[in-house]
């Protein structure tokens, strides 16, 4: 999965975990037009390697082009656990050097700038996520 369709010009948000605060582009998809219409949303975030993932109000079944390999700086939606996930580097999951998620994702979008500062939030971090 990579983060083609993305709409730079379209719906931005702001994503603030622990002292780090980045922005991303959502896509066009259904799954992204409802994380828009939910936001604001705050939730504890919980990591998994290089993942930062926590529950949200949205629930979606899997896309038909979902995929549990992703690019780095990916926003995803991860159906069975109702999730915003942030991909920033390798996960348990990975293979060499992909980025895998633990199972199926839709692409909402990705994250502008250099993704790999979400390095330093720590499971329990208060994340917030809103429109830019």
């Amino acid at each position: 999965m990579n983060c083609e369709g993305v709409d730079m010009e379209g719906r931005r948000i702001r994503i603030t975990a622990g002292g780090v605060s980045v922005t991303a582009a959502l896509n066009d998809s259904r799954t992204a037009g409802l994380v828009w219409d939910a936001l604001p949303l705050e939730a504890a975030a919980n990591t998994w390697g290089d993942e930062i993932y926590f529950r949200i109000p949205v629930q979606a079944d899997e896309d038909d082009d979902a995929s549990d390999v992703v690019d780095m700086g990916a926003v995803a939606y991860w159906p069975p656990g109702q999730a915003l996930c942030l991909f920033f580097g390798r996960t348990p999951a990975s293979v060499g050097d992909e980025i895998r998620a633990a199972s199926g994702v839709n692409a909402l979008g990705g994250i502008e700038g250099d993704a790999a500062v979400l390095k330093q939030v720590r499971s329990g971090a208060r994340v917030v996520v809103d429109r830019a």
